[in-house]
């Protein structure tokens, strides 16, 4: 397969590719929900574009939250430490909800996110994942659902960032380490 670049960057998941496993995963989801209501709740900001187009895939009545948290500031590594910066709006007890992240990869941001979550008692708490960094795991957590595994490299695009920046890039793009600021 042909290197695809984008502003110099590699292409390493191009908005097709992205596009066919959201369908595919909001299937799923939708089966394992067997018609019963969703709250979606995405994590601020990466995963806005992900939950976006995950919504449109999933074909039950769906509803919407956000919360942010912090664990990387402005660089590439994350701190270690998790902040929630934005909770809920609304009371989750009850009901079936969907955590809906842009990438899974130290565990850190989701096992506190589901610690905080099952404390309000929701029917169920499950996740979805856009991209699974394994190798990356410090906290023992797993996504019910995952797009795409990958190893240990720096993304952007499709809501990720580096320093708030390549947000908008439609596909998910390897950030090098001496790309020109």
């Amino acid at each position: 397969m042909a290197t695809i670049t984008y502003q110099g960057l590699e292409v390493l998941y191009t908005r097709q590719q992205i596009a066919e496993k959201v369908i595919e995963m909001g299937a799923r989801i939708a089966r394992d929900l067997n018609d019963e209501k969703l709250v979606m709740v995405g994590v601020l900001k990466g995963a806005a574009l992900f939950l976006a187009d995950l919504a449109r895939s999933i074909n039950v009545d769906t509803t919407f939250d956000f919360v942010a948290v912090s664990s990387y500031g402005k660089g590439q590594r994350s701190s270690g430490a998790v902040k929630l910066i934005k909770d809920l709006d609304e009371p989750i007890e009850g009901k079936n909800v969907l955590i809906v992240e842009d990438i899974l990869d130290t565990g850190l941001t989701l096992s506190y996110l589901r610690k905080v979550f099952l404390q309000q008692k929701p029917k169920t708490l499950r996740i979805a994942a856009l991209l699974d960094k394994p190798s990356r795991r410090i906290e023992k957590i797993e996504a019910d659902y995952v797009g795409f595994s990958i190893p240990n490299l720096f993304v952007i695009g499709y809501g990720m960032d580096y320093a708030e920046r390549y947000r908008n890039l439609p596909d998910i793009c390897l950030m090098a380490p001496d790309h020109p600021e």
